[in-house]
């Protein structure tokens, strides 16, 4: 016997802990907000820009989708970020530093700001 799903009960939307930071980028037109490996990625102009992640470290704080010819400048202005130790391609501002917050809302502003630094272009997916 088969039985059907209630839907007269509310689900409960559980927001990422770190979906504040993204709120100054949610009225960019080409802003689009994904699930990525279980953390929250921002798109701009289709470019990946932002990955939200709160889980364990080195998962837990903001990682800098960039080029690693970006690193050294984007570290002179932002000394707080670090190589991701597993995405050694992306930079890294883990929620554990002094002045996480202060960094994370300087970077999300030069996203806003079109920072040329900041961003890659997706890889296409492949058909089945």
């Amino acid at each position: 016997m088969s039985r059907e799903p209630d839907f007269t009960k509310a689900r409960a939307i559980v927001e990422h802990p770190l979906a504040w930071l993204f709120e100054p980028l949610e009225d960019c037109p080409s802003y689009e907000r994904r699930t990525m490996f279980g953390c929250q990625a921002a798109y701009l102009g289709g470019n990946l820009t932002l990955l939200l992640a709160a889980k364990e470290e080195p998962l837990n704080g903001v990682m800098v989708a960039t080029a690693h010819e970006h690193h050294a400048s984007l570290r002179e202005q932002w000394p707080a970020l670090k190589p991701h130790p597993i995405l050694g391609k992306w930079l890294y501002l883990s929620q554990r530093h002094a002045q996480f917050e202060t960094v994370a809302i300087a970077i999300v502003k030069a996203v806003r700001n079109g920072d040329p630094r900041i961003g890659v272009a997706p890889k296409p997916r492949k058909r089945l």
